[in-house]
């Protein structure tokens, strides 16, 4: 739900992980270090190759 996804994206927040800036009504979400999206796709690789 949407709710869900806000109390994540805070939790994300507030665990330094992304940023987010407004543009009028619209919150736009990214990543706060390339070295965040690199743990990421590391990550998915490897269950990709469990599978």
């Amino acid at each position: 739900s949407e709710s869900a996804v806000s109390h994540q994206l805070r939790a994300l927040r507030a665990m330094r992980l992304v940023r987010y800036r407004k543009v009028g009504r619209q919150v736009f979400y990214s990543l706060l270090d390339r070295h965040v999206l690199e743990l990421y796709n590391a990550v998915a690789e490897h269950l990709d190759e469990a599978d």
